[in-house]
Parts: structure tokens; sequence; C-alpha cells
């Protein structure tokens, strides 16, 4: 498996708070989702997820924040929470907290507005902060596309450019999000990808904003993936 690990950071900044809270507080959610016994986790999930048919019809719409704090196992928890680990920090250092706080729940926000869209009459409760992190991918796309992106591939380790590694990652969740446009795929496979390609195409936009928004700072590649 291929894994990035890290990338060339931003000199001086904003210190990214909210970066490293929402790791902090997706990983206690998690925790406690980990502590309830089964039947409890299984009501827990449909409370605090976002189901579409609900959200279609005006009902429970907390449950578009809620649910960006959920996951569904160990395995998308620590991708998600690497990939947020990466690539957010940057951001936040540029464009400064309160705005990062907005952009990030924005982001969410968008990618729901996808996913609902091709999946109208769903019942499935979608759970996960994959849509608010892809929104960060996108912006940093725009805003760091020279930045390298340190890789892990079994035991070794080398470095890629941001544009290269993200374009690669979009192309993968297009094609997959096309495929599953097909309804009994998108519920086999159980993942969102319109949520992805959703969060990724308004991080995409909010970084050209912020591009021409805000100073452009050095990034320091002699700290190159922390």
């Amino acid at each position: 498996m291929l894994f990035p690990i890290g990338d060339d950071q931003v000199k001086g900044g904003y210190f990214p708070i909210f970066s490293y809270g929402f790791i902090a507080l997706n990983i206690i959610v998690f925790l406690f989702q980990n502590s309830l016994p089964p039947a409890q986790l299984q009501s827990f999930i449909y409370e605090y997820g976002s189901i579409p048919e609900e959200t279609t019809s005006g009902q429970d719409l907390y449950t578009l924040f809620t649910s960006m704090f959920l996951h569904g196992g160990w395995a998308h928890l620590i991708g998600n929470m690497l990939f947020l680990w990466v690539f957010a920090d940057n951001i936040e250092a540029t464009i400064g907290n309160f705005h990062f706080f907005i952009f990030y729940l924005m982001a969410g926000l968008a990618a729901h507005a996808a996913h609902i869209y091709f999946n109208w009459n769903s019942q499935i409760p979608t759970v996960g902060a994959s849509g608010a992190i892809s929104g960060i991918m996108g912006a940093y796309l725009v805003m760091f596309p020279t930045s390298k992106i340190k890789m892990l591939l079994l035991f070794f380790v080398f470095r890629v450019p941001a544009i290269l590694f993200l374009g690669f990652w979009i192309t993968q969740q297009w094609l997959a999000g096309t495929a599953a446009l097909n309804v009994e795929t998108v519920q086999s496979e159980g993942v969102a990808w319109w949520a992805h390609i959703g969060g990724f195409v308004f991080g995409v936009l909010a970084g050209f904003y912020f591009r021409f928004n805000y100073p452009k700072p050095e990034l320091d590649t002699y700290y190159a993936g922390r």
C-alpha cells in the first residue's frame, strides 16, 4: 500500500489549532463509538450519521455536521486522520484559524450535497471526515502544487509533487464514482465516492480564492515531512 506521511511545511503562519483539534476530536468520538455495545453503536450511527432520505425531507439536518466526526472502523479513521495530518496544516497556516474552520465545515457540506444528489432516497447513514478532507486536498492542489509529498511504500520512502499525487487520487475517485452510479454498486461498496468528488471540487474553487486573496507562503523543504 502507498501512503502519504508528510509534506513540505509552510514557514511561519498561523498555528494549525483546528487541524490538530479535528484529529483529536475524531479520535475521541471514535473511541467512544468503540465503547458502545453493538446494538447501541448501530443506534448511535443511525442517530448521528447523515441519511440522505431524511436530509431531503428536512429531518435531522444536524447530522450533516455530526456525521463528519463518525467513522466506520479503524482503517477508515486512520486513513482519514493521516490525510488530515498531512494536508490540513499548510492550509490553516496560510488562511488563518477561523477561516480554516469555516472552510472545513463548508467542504463537508459540499461533499454531502454531491453524495445526496446521487443518492436522493438512500436510507444508508453516511459517516466520516472524507468529504471535508477531500476539500482540503482540492485546495492544497491549487495552493501548493509543487509541494513535495512524502510517500511510504512498504519500507521505501520517496517524494512526489503534490500535483501528481492529488491528480492521481482524484482520478481514482472519479473513475470509481462514475462506475458507482449504479445504485447497487454504491450500496454494496459502502463508499461515498461522490462525497469525495464534491468536496474536492469545492476545495479547488476555494483554493483559487485563497491563492489570490492570501499571501503565498514559502515552503520549508528542509523540514519536509515533519
